[in-house]
């Protein structure tokens, strides 16, 4: 986190969320990609994009922020590259969920968390 009372700033035009929440909640960000970090897990990366008049930067936020929105089964091993893995975390802009028992799995659903939430 950048500031204790804030959660992100855009870096264009400034504006603040004060909290992870407020800022899934505002139906101007847009998720738009995942960069992987395969040497460190927690160093990977979300990007959203600010859709607002004058603006449409892209922000990024470390994934690790998100990690506690997601409750369920996580798995001790990376597939990619194996016959089980779709290659999804190879592509940023690919969100979707992926199936292969792989340690990284857990953070294909959380974008799918955040998406749904952003669907409302």
């Amino acid at each position: 986190m950048e500031d204790d009372n804030v959660f992100k700033k855009c870096p264009l035009c400034k504006q603040n969320w004060s909290t992870r929440e407020e800022f899934l909640a505002d139906w101007t960000l847009k998720l738009n990609g995942y960069q992987v970090d395969f040497e460190e897990m927690d160093d990977g990366l979300f990007f959203f994009t600010h859709h607002v008049e004058g603006c449409f930067s892209t922000m990024a936020v470390m994934c690790v922020d998100f990690y506690d929105m997601y409750t369920g089964r996580q798995y001790p091993e990376r597939k990619t590259g194996s016959e089980e893995c779709p290659g999804f975390c190879l592509k940023k802009d690919q969100l979707g969920r992926c199936d292969a028992e792989c340690e990284y799995a857990f953070v294909r659903e959380i974008l799918h968390l955040i998406r749904e939430h952003q669907a409302g």
